[in-house]
Order: C-alpha cells, then structure tokens, then sequence
C-alpha cells in the first residue's frame, strides 16, 4: 500500500472512529464504560487480535483473498491489519458488511457503530475483552480490517503464523483490490480487476 493510500485510510478510520470512541473508554451520549481490565501480555494480546481476523475471515462465502499490512506497536498495546485483496464491486458490499456484522455479533462482540457512507461504509465493533475490530472500506472499494488491542503486559509481538490467503504482501506495497470473484466482483468495472 502506498504512503498516500496508507494517510487516505488513516484518515478515514480516524474520522469514523473519532465519533465513536474517546480517551481509554466507549463513549455513547453520555453513557462513558471503563476499559475491561485484562491480564495479558502483548503476545496474547496478538494472538487474540489474529484469531479474531482469522475467523472473520473464515465468514465469507465464497472466500476472499486477503493480505497483512504492517502491526503498530504502542506502549502497551497493538494493532493488526488485514487488507482484503478480493476485488468487492459497490454492489456486494452491503452483502459483505451484513456477513461481517453477522460474524461478530455470532462471536458475541458489541457492534458499537456502523457507517452507511456510500463511498467509505465500516462497522465498528468490541469484544467482551476490550478489543476493537473494524472493517472500512477505503479507497477503490478496498476493505481493510483492524483489530485494536486494549492494554497489556509488556512482551515481545509475534509475526502472525497463519499465512495470507492469496498473494502475501506484507513485506511490499500493497496494491489496491486485483483478484476477482465470480461473486463478490460482481457488477464490478473491467479496469478494476487490474487493480492500481
């Protein structure tokens, strides 16, 4: 992904996220919750964050192509990344956003927003646990998925192990959506499919 695309999406998650959550805690009117104290390391943290991509993942039917984008590391929390490589036309996406918000109320996360934006919908959700996980479409219809980490022991973060599904491009830019799908690229523009 390039620097710019990097800022666009950046920006976009900012913006959306920033009418949702404030300081450590969910903010809902005046409804402000503590952040669930936990007692983990980084690395369980992680793992968590990769599991909970692992089967968001795993929801979608026919399957999509995906790749890693980089893990920020903070003091004592970080984030994963998943790009979706599968090309999904502005048609399918309300299916891929209602299979989304159905996998994570299915693993019992809080959906705590969702945005209707024609250009750039997302869904922002919480597990029980205090992690975030979002999914916003950004530019070209790309989907990029975060799951954001509460707090936790400091340890060293591990590379996620399960691999990519498609081509891996998380040592290189990753380019916008270039795989088609006899479903979710339906209706989708031929010069798409060449991605950017």
């Amino acid at each position: 992904m390039t620097q710019a695309s990097r800022r666009v999406r950046s920006m976009i998650v900012t913006a959306l996220a920033g009418t949702v959550l404030g300081g450590c805690g969910l903010v809902s009117g005046d409804d402000r919750r503590e952040e669930p104290r936990v007692d983990f390391t980084m690395k369980e943290a992680a793992e968590k964050a990769d599991a909970m991509l692992d089967a968001t993942m795993a929801a979608y039917v026919p399957e999509i192509e995906w790749t890693y984008d980089q893990t920020t590391v903070g003091t004592c929390d970080l984030s994963r990344y998943r790009t979706v490589m599968t090309i999904v036309s502005e048609g399918r996406r309300g299916n891929f956003l209602g299979v989304t918000e159905r996998a994570w109320k299915k693993s019992g996360y809080a959906i705590v927003s969702v945005n209707d934006d024609k250009e750039h919908p997302a869904i922002f959700a919480r597990s029980a646990e205090g992690f975030s996980i979002s999914v916003v479409f950004g530019d070209r219809g790309q989907a990029f998925f975060e799951v954001a980490t509460p707090c936790a022991q400091q340890s060293e973060v591990p590379d996620p192990a399960v691999r990519a599904l498609g081509q891996d491009y998380s040592n290189s830019e990753v380019p916008y959506p270039n795989v088609r799908s006899a479903f979710w690229s339906a209706g989708a523009p031929g010069e798409r499919a060449v991605g950017g």
